[in-house]
C-alpha cells in the first residue's frame, strides 16, 4: 500500500517504479503531487535495494502540466513554485546515483516534459507526444526545460519546439533524441520494466559514477572532464565489482554485480 496520495510507489526485482496518480485530473501537478512525487524519488534514492528507478503515470497519459483549474498564480506564487515544488523532485531525478527512466504513454506536456526529460532514459508509447505549450498561453518554458532541451536537439530546433508548441510524436522524437526508445502501447510497461530491470543488474558505482560523470559535463570543460574521471575511476578500478567484471568476462559467464 502506498503511503502517498497521488503517487504510487512500488519496488520488485530491484526496481522501484513511481507513478503518478491523478488520472482523472491527466496526473496534471499540484502541491499534492509535486511532494508527493519528491519524497517517493528521495525514497528510492536511499533506499540500498533499489538500482533502478521507473518514474510513470496512471491512466491515459504520463502528464499533462501544471494544474489550472484554480487559476494561474501570480508572479510571486509561481516563482516560489518553481524553486520550491517542482526543483527539489526534479534534482532528486539528476542527482541520485541510480538511473531513472521516464515512461510515457498518452503525452508528458509542460512541466510534465521536464519531468519526462530529466530521467536518464526515455521510452515513449509509438502513440505519444511531447508538447511544450507555454508560449501559447504567453509564458516561458520552465521546470529547467530551457537547459533540458538545447544539448539534446540544438539550440535552434529547442527554440522552435518552445516557441512554436507544436507536437513531437514519439517516432519524431526518436530520430530527435529526446526519446531513446519507441515501443507499441500495449507494450510498453513490460518493455520498461525488462529495460529497468537490465539496468539493475548491471554494476552500480559504474553506473553511478558514469551518471555524475555525464550529468556534470556541461558544467565544465574538457580538461576539467578527464581530472573528474581521474578522480572517480581508481574507486571503480579498486572495487569488487570491477573485479568481479574481469573474472566473469574472462570465465565467458555472467558477472553478479553487489554494488561494492
Amino acid at each position: 500500500m502506498s503511503e502517498y496520495q497521488t503517487v504510487t510507489y512500488e519496488i520488485k526485482d530491484s526496481v522501484a517504479t513511481v507513478k503518478l496518480n491523478r488520472p482523472n485530473e491527466l496526473n496534471s501537478f499540484n502541491q499534492q503531487l509535486s511532494r508527493d512525487l519528491t519524497s517517493a524519488l528521495i525514497a528510492a534514492a536511499q533506499d540500498s535495494l533499489v538500482r533502478a528507478v521507473v518514474l510513470g503515470g496512471h491512466g491515459r497519459v504520463f502528464s499533462a502540466g501544471a494544474d489550472l483549474k484554480a487559476g494561474m498564480p501570480s508572479g510571486e506564487t509561481v516563482s516560489k513554485m518553481l524553486r520550491e515544488e517542482y526543483k527539489p523532485g526534479l534534482l532528486a531525478m539528476a542527482e541520485m546515483d541510480k538511473p531513472v527512466i521516464s515512461t510515457v504513454q498518452g503525452s508528458a506536456v509542460g512541466v510534465g516534459l521536464s519531468y519526462a526529460l530529466a530521467a536518464d532514459l526515455v521510452i515513449m508509447a509509438d502513440t505519444a507526444f511531447f508538447l511544450s505549450p507555454f508560449a501559447n498561453i504567453g509564458l516561458m518554458p520552465d521546470g529547467g526545460l530551457s537547459w533540458l532541451l538545447p544539448p539534446i536537439i540544438g539550440y535552434q530546433r529547442a527554440f522552435q519546439l518552445a516557441v512554436e508548441c507544436d507536437r513531437i510524436p514519439a517516432a519524431r522524437c526518436l530520430e530527435l533524441g529526446l526519446a531513446n526508445r519507441v515501443e507499441p502501447e500495449a507494450e510498453l510497461q513490460a518493455a520498461t520494466q525488462a529495460w529497468a530491470q537490465s539496468l539493475a543488474q548491471r554494476a552500480p558505482l559504474a553506473v553511478a559514477f558514469t551518471k555524475r560523470a555525464m550529468r556534470r559535463a556541461q558544467q565544465m570543460s574538457f580538461g576539467e572532464m578527464i581530472d573528474y574521471e581521474a578522480d572517480l575511476q581508481p574507486t571503480c578500478i579498486e572495487s569488487h565489482d570491477c573485479r568481479e567484471g574481469i573474472a566473469a568476462f574472462l570465465a565467458k559467464r555472467k558477472p553478479n554485480f553487489t554494488g561494492s
